[in-house]
């Protein structure tokens, strides 16, 4: 189904067919597809059998939606259904059962989407939309596709660190000052700031996403996103807090691979207690921004999660940030800490309440509202430093070589720098 088509065949096919299980369905999908010009008898009867059936005798349309609510076997039956497609068909797939692993393991078979039952006007739509994109454009996975892309976790040792503030300030500095497409991805669904600092609406994107996870796709994200300015997007959340969100993570991670393909950078704002329940949201990210503050609780868990990073995201450069450091009123020096954990801290971000109070009354990052202050000129140095990790001492303890792969987007990101700053 994924095959590359040819332009002839395509031009002697009909354009749409639908083999749907329930009337509902048939009569909710024939004034759309009329609305595209196409005709209401291509939506027909049946399910995916009827499919399989008609389509090894007639053609195969260069779109074609097909019921699984019926299907004991969905996978298999799928692969029948490839079987008499002709290359080229984008196979758009609905059924009844909410189930991530079923939605992965049918777009691993050459599924386009995946529409959970009862679908709506709007969610055929995009999904059809969707579909004609792809038409129009590149096949996916071909080298025109290919995008350099860099995904920077940030998280806190604790509580109160000042994490997310760090997030929305890196992910401002990736847009504005290297020019470089970034999406900051808020995972902290009930209590996030990342709109918040930058003074935006979260939206319902991110709840959205969590609620139907097969409904992610890029005309999606697209729609979700919020828009900080022309190099920054954001999606993030305001769930209401007797609403507890009950996931799998199948939806984060999925937005993690749309983001891939959309942006040349993710900033992804991942609570700590994420760590834990969700360890694949770190497999494929660069780099790890851990923001810590000079005091005893924050040294032991710098100190678990620096071992559990070890071992979870291998590949992944650290920074350690202290943020928030006053001279006099740490509860212990930089020396012991950085004895304690075994590593030095790259950066300090020195407490500066006035600029602090300040962004937060012009709704703009400390690092936009700030930017000529000691503090400002700490964050451009560390998002700098993030780009740049493998360009580093390679000697010093703690600091990981293993970001080398982003050797190319490096130099694409600091000639950008260089040219913004003149």
């Amino acid at each position: 189904m994924n095959a590359p088509f040819n332009a002839k065949q395509q031009q002697t096919r009909n354009p749409f067919a639908a083999f749907v299980a329930d009337d509902l369905s048939a009569e909710l999908l024939k004034p759309l597809v009329f609305e595209l010009g196409w005709p209401p008898e291509s939506v027909n009867k049946g399910g995916l059998r009827a499919a399989i059936q008609s389509l090894s005798v007639t053609a195969s349309p260069t779109i074609l939606l097909v019921d699984l609510s019926e299907s004991i076997d969905p996978l298999n039956d799928v692969n029948a259904l490839a079987e008499v497609c002709e290359p080229g068909t984008i196979v758009i797939s609905a059924g009844t059962v909410n189930d991530v692993r079923l939605y992965r393991e049918l777009l691993n078979s050459g599924i386009q989407d995946y529409l959970l039952k009862p679908f709506t006007a709007d969610q055929i739509r995009d999904a059809l939309a969707q579909a004609q994109m792809i038409l129009m454009g590149p096949r996916h996975g071909m080298a025109e596709d290919a995008k350099i892309h860099t995904m920077t976790a940030v998280i806190g040792a604790r509580g109160g660190v000042g994490a997310s503030t760090v997030a929305a300030s890196l992910a401002w500095l990736m847009g504005e000052t290297a020019e470089i497409s970034t999406a900051l991805l808020d995972l902290d669904v009930h209590f996030g700031t990342g709109a918040l600092a930058l003074d935006l609406e979260p939206g319902r994107g991110l709840t959205d996403a969590i609620d139907n996870p097969a409904r992610i796709d890029g005309l999606f994200l697209e729609r979700a996103l919020v828009k900080a300015n022309d190099k920054l997007s954001v999606l993030s959340a305001e769930a209401p807090i007797n609403n507890p969100i009950i996931t799998d993570g199948g939806a984060y991670f999925q937005l993690q691979e749309e983001m891939k393909g959309a942006f040349e950078c993710t900033i992804v704002d991942i609570p700590r207690m994420m760590m834990v329940q969700h360890p694949h949201l770190f497999h494929e990210v660069q780099s790890v921004v851990l923001v810590v503050d000079l005091t005893l609780a924050a040294t032991r868990d710098t100190i678990r999660i620096l071992a559990w990073l070890k071992n979870n995201a291998p590949q992944a450069g650290v920074l350690v940030v202290a943020n928030k450091v006053h001279p006099s009123l740490t509860e212990i020096g930089r020396k012991d800490f950085e004895n304690s954990i075994e590593r030095e801290i790259d950066f300090l971000l020195p407490y500066d309440h006035k600029q602090a109070v300040n962004a937060a009354k012009l709704g703009k990052p400390i690092a936009e509202a700030g930017k000529a202050s000691k503090l400002g000129q700490a964050y451009q140095q560390m998002a700098d430093k993030l780009i740049a990790l493998s360009n580093d001492d390679p000697d010093a303890e703690g600091r990981s070589a293993k970001s080398s792969l982003l050797d190319e987007f490096m130099a694409i990101f600091q000639s950008k720098s260089k040219i913004a700053r003149k």
